[in-house]
């Protein structure tokens, strides 16, 4: 894998930590993060409009993609209610492969090669360590947590599935952008009644920087899987892990003790055996 390559998904890790640091320190993180959404819906629509649409085949990719992403927007509101950045950012994206991996082994009798098997391990005991000692993660913080990681892992797999058969690959990303902006703003008024957004606000400004943050991520790991294989991309881009117990000690006050650096970087090493796997 070419170093450009490299820059290229470290770069997107970046990006990701920094846009969940962008949520965990909002005021109302369920209203931020349903804003952050729609700002990325607003964005995406002009490419859905230039390109055609995607073929009648992808459709039940996309919703079903955009419902699991809504189900994720959910959940990660709800785990950092409860949890650091430091402590639940790790669980969620070390969980995703996890089960992904552990899935396809029982549901679908995939044998582990050794590389995977190792990063399943390591991705176990890096979790386990978060979630043991003084400084630990709630329990409820924890499930919410690898919650959110089933929904990665639902709306990964959609996505992998439904990209292939859209016909026009961009359209097919720009409906997944834009659908979930559109569920979210609806789930929030539901249950909250209407959507206040005064743009002149540093919330507001803040949720729509961190929305277009997000966007540049995964144009970042879209641009590096056109040239790599996603496996090494995808697990290169859960470094992430450690980026945001770095952003969460310097800029959220949180505690970076060596036990929660120790424990992100097992994390970290047991995606990336994954995806090289």
């Amino acid at each position: 894998m070419s170093t450009s390559v490299v820059l290229l998904a470290l770069f997107a890790a970046v990006l990701h930590a920094s846009w969940n640091a962008f949520l965990r320190s909002g005021a109302d993180r369920f209203w931020m993060m349903t804003v952050m959404n729609l700002a990325v819906t607003v964005a995406a629509i002009p490419v859905a409009l230039i390109f055609p649409m995607p073929v009648t085949d992808a459709w039940p990719y996309i919703i079903g993609s955009s419902l699991f992403q809504v189900a994720y927007g959910l959940l990660l509101v709800a785990a950092y209610r409860h949890g650091e950045l430091g402590q639940v950012y790790p669980i969620i994206r070390g969980s995703a492969p996890l089960l992904v991996t552990v899935g396809s082994f029982f549901l679908m009798g995939e044998v582990l090669q050794f590389l995977a098997m190792l990063g399943v391990l390591c991705i176990a005991l890096g979790i386990m360590t978060l979630a043991l000692g003084k400084a630990r993660a709630s329990g409820t913080s924890m499930l919410f947590a690898l919650a959110t990681g089933v929904a990665i892992a639902g709306y990964s797999t959609f996505d992998a599935i439904g990209i292939r058969v859209a016909g026009e690959r961009v359209a097919y990303i720009a409906w997944v952008f834009i659908l979930p902006g559109i569920l979210l703003s609806a789930a929030y008024m539901a249950m909250r009644g209407p959507l206040h957004i005064d743009i002149r606000s540093p919330e507001t400004r803040k949720a729509i920087g961190g929305g277009m943050v997000s966007l540049l991520s995964y144009g970042t790991v879209l641009v590096a899987y056109s040239l790599a294989p996603a496996g090494p991309v995808s697990a290169l881009r859960e470094t992430s892990v450690v980026f945001a117990a770095l952003i969460g000690w310097k800029f959220l006050g949180e505690r970076l003790t060596p036990r929660r650096i120790l424990a992100c970087i097992v994390v970290a090493a047991g995606a990336i055996l994954i995806g090289v796997s």
